[in-house]
């Protein structure tokens, strides 16, 4: 579905709230408030809180799909550079949304979760996992990937891996002594290291030969 301007900076706002006061614990007028907006346009637009976060998964999810099927599409990269393509989106998808990453990870471990936040995680994580078994399949053909790979294990180290290296940063920035970085060269910094880290990871667990990380 596509959406307009209003609708997704509504989306937006209510992203953001949704990952500092859960979903339980954000109101339709606390969205409206922070939009400057008629808690009726919300209505309007969405009907209800419940599917208002079914567009953000929607939205955030396409942003996923679209990038994910440019890179399997492009018949100019081998199997192994379009995973070196797809680990760096990875990765720069969590740095740079975070506030969808952190309503995940609330309401993965809210004791509060409704069914309906449940099935929306459910099946982005179900999408996900498609999406990176066709890119292994595509290795496997090529020859350069093993077969028999666990995909939800491997899924669980790549997006564990990112989600804990952001969850601690201010601890990884302590213990290597980069308090002199700005907020902005840190996060660059984590991101080119989580780039090369899971790179590192992902060759060695899956490739057939060592392949270059670039």
């Amino acid at each position: 579905m596509e959406y307009g301007t209003k609708q997704l900076q509504i989306i937006e706002v209510a992203e953001g709230l949704f990952a500092k006061k859960g979903f339980a614990g954000t109101s339709i007028r606390d969205i409206a408030q922070e939009a400057d907006i008629n808690v009726s346009m919300i209505s309007y637009y969405f009907g209800s809180k419940e599917k208002l976060i079914e567009a953000l998964f929607s939205v955030r999810m396409a942003e996923t799909e679209t990038t994910m099927v440019n890179i399997l599409e492009n018949q100019d990269l081998t199997a192994m550079q379009k995973v070196n393509i797809w680990l760096d989106s990875v990765v720069g998808r969590f740095m740079f949304r975070k506030n969808f990453h952190n309503i995940v990870m609330r309401e993965q471990l809210s004791s509060n979760r409704s069914e309906t936040i449940t099935a929306f995680i459910m099946d982005l994580k179900m999408r996900h996992i498609d999406l990176m078994k066709q890119l292994i399949s595509l290795g496997i053909r090529e020859g350069v990937f093993k077969e028999n790979l666990d995909m939800s294990l491997m899924m669980t180290t790549i997006y564990g891996t990112v989600n804990q290296a952001i969850a601690n940063q201010d601890f990884y920035r302590r213990l290597n002594q980069l308090e002199h970085l700005s907020e902005e060269e840190f996060n660059l910094y984590l991101l080119e290291k989580l780039k090369v880290h899971l790179k590192f990871i992902f060759i060695n667990s899956v490739s057939n030969e060592q392949q270059g990380l670039n």
